[in-house]
């Protein structure tokens, strides 16, 4: 008899977290055979201004193991930018991931987002991505840390 076939698929929608947690194990466990366990650090930083107002900030974690960074956002409030913040929190975010013992860093932006900053900060792009959103691109850049 085929299991495929007993098998039910079920939309989840209570029990997320519970779902999430045994997909990572089951992938953690395979992915073990290739590469080793490893373990992610939050890598987070923000820039206040005088009132101690989140002005903008960088989300992304570090992976010493792989000797990897990847930077998920950076934002800089609209009426702060071309000041150099922007420019101030990924180039922290780069020291902080070279003495957590990364030596690259890969991070995303899109057709209408940020692409020429990172360029200018020594970012390459190393595949691009049709339509996502429709009408746009999404562009994978990654950076060789001295």
């Amino acid at each position: 008899m085929d299991s495929a076939a007993s098998v039910q698929l079920v939309r989840e929608s209570d029990a997320q977290d519970s779902v999430r947690k045994t997909v990572g194990a089951g992938l953690n466990k395979f992915d073990g055979g290739f590469a080793p366990e490893v373990t992610f650090e939050p890598l987070v930083l923000k820039a206040v201004d005088s009132d101690d107002t989140i002005i903008g900030g960088l989300v992304g974690q570090t992976c010493r193991d792989w000797r990897w960074a990847h930077i998920a956002m950076l934002w800089v409030a609209e009426r702060h930018r071309i000041q150099g913040i922007g420019r101030q929190l990924l180039g922290a975010a780069e020291v902080e991931a070279v003495c957590r013992g990364c030596s690259y860093v890969q991070l995303e932006t899109f057709s209408y987002g940020a692409r020429g900053f990172y360029e200018k900060q020594g970012y390459l792009v190393f595949g691009v991505q049709e339509n996502f959103p429709p009408g746009y691109r999404r562009f994978y850049l990654r950076k060789t840390l001295d």
